[in-house]
């Protein structure tokens, strides 16, 4: 156990003090949104470039971890979709974004830490496959089937903009750029090479600084049962989809199938408030946001030291 809280405990320290930084106003919101903006469209992109680019194409584009981080993010999708429309009588709306929650992890910000002080290069693999699986599938499948419940006949349009953002998104091109440089065999050129690796150095503790500032003014709000929900589809049932359909999967890389489950047991992503606000659920997002992130700490150390590979 001590060897697992040496690995989790310095990852949400510096949440803490990312916390304790705004609660104490030696840095802002305002700033906290820059940092994050620096994470998403530079750190967080240079780290994906380097890992996809400097890996041979068929080891990046890893068929099984797609199939069975991606099957398993769907399936706790559509259960936590069907949960919420059925049993807790949610609109379309409210239940995809419900369904969003349990879904798709902060891979970025938490989860490629932790994988990283797991497991080495294998996390920046994972977490570049996670991007497509986040980013092209269960985000936009979650924000189509909300904006569908909330005003009619807004499938094609929904669909349209989701296209035009993706097209822009950093993290997209990034990936796409480290792809070709991968299926071409070339290596970026030293200088931007090193330009590159000092962007992705910052990406895991500058994240996890501004997701302990983002957590700064959040409430529970008296919604435990609606958290409680939300943060077991998050911490337990997604690890679980997952680590079954790696279960099923022959000749599955030891490390990646650590890295998946992992990564699956991470707490929803941060701007999980933010989608939630465009339809009218962004103080339960917030709480939920808030509780899952504080409940992983101890879901990701036990989990950590039951999957922890051993030399």
């Amino acid at each position: 156990m001590p060897q697992i809280l040496s690995i989790t405990m310095p990852i949400f320290i510096l949440i803490g003090l990312g916390f304790l930084a705004v609660r104490f106003e030696a840095i802002d919101s305002e700033q906290i949104r820059g940092l994050g903006r620096f994470v998403i469209s530079f750190a967080l992109p240079a780290l994906v470039l380097k890992a996809v680019s400097d890996n041979p194409f068929l080891e990046v584009m890893n068929w099984q971890y797609l199939l069975a981080y991606g099957g398993g993010s769907l399936a706790v999708f559509l259960l936590g979709l069907l949960f919420a429309l059925r049993l807790r009588r949610e609109p379309l709306n409210r239940g995809a974004i419900t369904a969003l929650g349990m879904a798709v992890s902060n891979s970025g910000f938490v989860g490629y830490p932790i994988v990283a002080m797991l497991l080495g290069p294998a996390a920046a693999i994972g977490l570049a496959l996670n991007i497509l699986v986040e980013q092209l599938l269960i985000i936009p499948l979650s924000l189509v089937l909300a904006e569908a419940g909330q005003r009619r006949g807004a499938v094609g349009k929904v669909l349209g903009e989701a296209a035009g953002r993706l097209a822009r998104t950093p993290l997209i091109l990034a990936m796409l750029g480290g792809l070709l440089l991968s299926l071409l065999g070339v290596r970026l050129p030293a200088i931007p090479g090193k330009v590159v690796e000092m962007l992705a150095s910052a990406s895991a503790p500058v994240a996890l600084f501004v997701i302990g500032g983002s957590l700064r003014g959040l409430k529970l709000d008296g919604l435990f049962a609606e958290l409680w929900t939300i943060a077991a589809g998050k911490l337990i049932l997604h690890p679980l989809a997952v680590f079954l359909l790696f279960s099923l999967l022959p000749d599955v890389d030891p490390a990646l199938r650590v890295a998946g489950v992992v990564f699956a047991s991470a707490p929803m992503l941060s701007v999980y408030t933010v989608l939630g606000q465009r339809f009218g659920v962004e103080g339960r997002c917030a709480a939920a946001l808030l509780f899952t992130t504080l409940m992983s700490f101890f879901s990701i150390s036990l989990l950590s030291g039951i999957l922890k590979p051993h030399p």
